[in-house]
């Protein structure tokens, strides 16, 4: 789950301090994706989980833009986009949520990883992009790396079809949301879309909370603490790695989140994915990081030739 937000080219780069911070959002996201498959194993519903990360998230996105750019910086004349950001993006969160409770851990991070796939092919429907054979055989290696996870013969325990099929649209969902983060991220700065994110989807949230919310133990409500901070402090991370690095350099620190979630799978549920989960997920994140390579090219060849590389 990468920004949209880019490094500027004349822009100073820390490449060991950007991979140092990606590495953190994936120890983030994984302990975030925990958090929500545990508090749902203690009888927490998923709309009290939605509201928990957003309610959370929130005071540490405000204490962000107050460090960094300043209130000043909420000032927006695109609350529109950010309204249409915030359904998406809620949208996208509820699918990646009830994959995780439905599926192992391990496999319901892998088949995340389709995020980058599927955005090459929603470029091509609604922003007229035009990937040449070397993507498109990319995204061929996706798909095959996410059946060979899939493949009834495969199937081992926990992995089910409803849970593939949510995790898989979670995805498809989450690539249209990096499309959207890259047209507000023309105008718009990253900590200001992470604060209208979280701000705009309480309100409703509050309203569901008056059918959905329970009282829980002091251990559940720790739970959901450290699943509010943990998913905040995921954001903070990954976009400001890509404040000191590009794309290109810290997508693969990533998928070091299959290795985090394995750990925390295994040690809270002992769990451990098959064979097939393993040869799916090099492939996935292969054909993933080789379409952020691609795009890297591309952009390079444009800015020096005025003509893209395919």
């Amino acid at each position: 789950m990468s920004s949209g937000h880019q490094t500027d080219a004349t822009q100073e780069t820390r490449p060991l301090y950007a991979l140092t911070l990606r590495l953190l959002a994936a120890v983030a996201i994984s302990v975030n994706f925990a958090c929500v498959k545990w508090v749902s194993d203690r009888g927490v519903h998923l709309v009290e989980t939605l509201f928990y990360r957003q309610l959370l998230s929130l005071p540490l996105a405000l204490f962000v833009v107050m460090i960094g750019p300043g209130l000043a910086s909420l000032r927006t004349r695109h609350l529109g986009m950010h309204v249409s950001r915030t359904l998406v993006g809620m949208t996208g969160m509820l699918l990646n949520f009830g994959a995780v409770i439905l599926l192992p851990l391990a496999e319901a991070t892998t088949i995340g990883f389709t995020v980058p796939i599927f955005a090459t092919i929603l470029s091509v429907l609604f922003l007229r992009e035009r990937p040449g054979v070397h993507r498109w055989l990319a995204v061929l290696a996706g798909f095959v790396g996410v059946a060979i996870i899939i493949n009834p013969g495969g199937v081992h325990g926990g992995v089910t079809s409803l849970g593939v099929g949510i995790a898989i649209t979670g995805a498809v969902v989450t690539s249209f949301i990096s499309l959207l983060l890259r047209q507000i991220g023309r105008t718009e700065a990253p900590t200001t879309t992470v604060f209208y994110f979280a701000a705009l989807s309480l309100p409703p949230l509050i309203v569901a909370m008056v059918f959905f919310g329970r009282v829980h133990d002091a251990g559940t409500f720790a739970l959901l603490a450290l699943m509010g901070l943990a998913g905040g402090a995921a954001q903070l991370f990954m976009t400001s790695s890509l404040r000191w690095g590009p794309v290109s350099l810290v997508l693969p620190m990533d998928y070091s989140t299959l290795l985090w979630s394995t750990l925390l799978g295994w040690l809270l549920w002992s769990a451990l994915p098959g064979p097939t989960t393993w040869i799916g997920a090099v492939i996935i994140a292969g054909s993933s990081i080789y379409i952020a390579w691609r795009e890297r090219v591309r952009r390079r060849d444009t800015f020096k030739t005025g003509v893209a590389a395919d």
